[in-house]
């Protein structure tokens, strides 16, 4: 199924509601917006306009909304485009309407979130357009903000990735050191396969070709192959031979991307699309009406 034609992501309300709360509890502070209160009229009205400075692809409209609609009463925000659209520079994202304290007040926080997230959402996109035509899927990771994960990993599929797990009680991911403190690839992947229960998905990394044929072995059927080369990489897909769905993960760099999906594997993780994407420049121009 292609980006198009997947349903569009959503978030629950609750979870924008407390992380839009805590930022505008952070920001407001004890006295609320000084420099508003001080230089605005109780009664004045301002008119926004909300709009990309560069390319992009959006995401996080329902946070920056609720900003504004949980900064005081009589703000309006109305989105122009979706979450997961292409905007242009220039390109209007929404337009904001309210008693012009208010507005000003809901400014910065939601900008922090639209900008944050539209960036994740425009570098994903990048990395899920290198592969494309490939048959590999571009992954996130955990490392991701904390507090912010969610928001994050939503932000990848607006992007046209996928999310793996969130957390650690999300599914099994035996990893070096798991294998290590366990003795053998064998010994972790029958302990985690005694110990999940049905609905629980069981992936084991491996860093040879030795380790994929011995988890291959232990009837693994996700195997994350670790900071493998390209040749590696090739290699490891012909041995698995369709058996398991094989992930690349390790030093995934844009410029690697695409070559790292012509190796056949099924997925490929990184977490520079969560942690090395720099903010979308949006911004908010506003007219005061007297």
């Amino acid at each position: 199924m292609s980006f198009a034609d997947r349903l569009p992501a959503q978030l629950p309300r609750v979870l924008i509601d407390r992380a839009v709360s805590a930022a505008l509890e952070e920001d407001l502070g004890l006295a609320g917006d000084l420099t508003s209160q001080a230089t605005l009229h109780p009664n004045a009205r301002a008119t926004a306009s909300l709009s990309a400075r560069e390319p992009g692809v959006i995401a996080g409209l329902e946070l920056a909304a609720a900003a504004f609609r949980l900064v005081g009463d009589g703000v309006t925000f109305e989105p122009k485009v979706a979450d997961g659209d292409r905007v242009e520079a220039g390109g209007v994202v929404a337009t904001v309407s309210g008693p012009a304290r208010l507005v000003m007040s809901g400014e910065r926080v939601a900008l922090n979130f639209l900008n944050h997230l539209s960036g994740i959402a425009t570098l994903t996109r990048e990395y899920a357009d290198a592969v494309a035509g490939t048959g590999a899927q571009i992954c996130d990771t955990r490392k991701t903000t904390p507090g912010l994960r969610a928001f994050q990993k939503y932000a990848v599929r607006c992007g046209g990735g996928a999310n793996h797990r969130y957390s650690l009680d999300d599914a099994i991911l035996i990893k070096d050191n798991h294998i290590a403190v366990s003795g053998s690839v064998t010994a972790a992947y029958k302990a985690a396969e005694a110990f999940a229960g049905h609905l629980v998905a069981i992936e084991i990394e491996v860093q040879t070709l030795a380790e994929l044929e011995e988890a291959l072995a232990a009837g693994a059927r996700v195997i994350l192959l670790d900071n493998m080369d390209n040749d590696l990489l090739r290699r490891a897909v012909e041995i698995n031979a369709g058996r398991a769905k094989l992930e690349a993960s390790g030093g995934v760099k844009l410029e690697r991307v695409r070559s790292i999906g012509e190796t056949g594997v099924d997925y490929i993780s990184t977490s520079q699309i969560t942690m090395a994407a720099k903010p979308l420049d949006l911004g908010l121009d506003v007219v005061v009406e007297q």
